[in-house]
């Protein structure tokens, strides 16, 4: 992506809105909704439980309704996962971003996390619904970055993720390019956690991310606007 030819418009569209703290409140998905809304977000990311609240205030827009599963830790089982999943989409949501089994990933169980990554991304992909993988890179060396992203372009699921932005450490460019040459075209790469500007989020696109997880959109875009004056 040329980010020389991104305007205020193309740029929003590139935002996964966020807010998934555990204090968030009706009044917290309002005003995340409606910013949503007024920029053009591609998405709200949110926690699963608020996904059908979230789904009628953007009824009648374009911007999706994201659940985050098994965030931030990822850490419960596969079952688990999938009824959480099928839940979420069944109250609206329209994109998922599920957390891997980061402890599998470690142990370099790789059937496991080829089986979860096949079976999440088939039941996203049965209800027409995109799926991202959170790999949660800072735990993560990056041979084993490279094998999940291997997995990934073997599989097939829509994105691949640096973080929850719940971890030690979030997106780099580093791994942004690392991922983005593993997948290539099959996959694409989302870029999260630490993105609170625009010389960072300009930085992942060149990287070449094709979508921005922040829940600093309103700023990045203040400052986009600015560069470009």
């Amino acid at each position: 992506m040329n980010v020389n030819e991104l305007n205020e418009t193309s740029l929003a569209a590139l935002f996964d809105h966020t807010f998934l703290k555990a204090y968030a409140t009706k009044d917290d998905f309002n005003k995340l909704c409606e910013e949503a809304k007024s920029i053009g977000a591609a998405m709200v990311a949110i926690n699963s439980s608020p996904v059908s609240y979230c789904k009628e205030l953007l009824k009648d827009t374009k911007v999706h309704v994201g659940a985050a599963i098994s965030f931030p830790l990822g850490q419960t089982p596969l079952e688990v996962k999938l009824m959480e999943t099928e839940t979420a989409i069944k109250q609206g949501a329209d994109e998922i971003d599920y957390v891997i089994n980061i402890g599998e990933a470690k142990m370099h169980h790789w059937d496991y996390i080829k089986e979860e990554m096949k079976k999440m991304s088939e039941l996203c992909h049965k209800y027409h619904v995109p799926c991202k993988v959170i790999f949660e890179n800072c735990y993560l060396e990056k041979d084993e970055i490279k094998k999940l992203a291997q997995i990934a372009k073997e599989v097939k699921p829509d994105y691949i993720k640096t973080s929850t932005g719940f971890g030690t450490g979030g997106a780099t460019v580093e791994d942004v390019k690392l991922m983005k040459e593993i997948v290539g075209d099959e996959v694409k790469v989302k870029a999260a956690g630490g993105i609170r500007d625009w010389a960072t989020c300009k930085a992942m696109i060149e990287a070449g991310a094709q979508r921005i997880g922040t829940s600093s959109s309103l700023k990045i875009l203040e400052q986009f606007r600015k560069e470009q004056k």
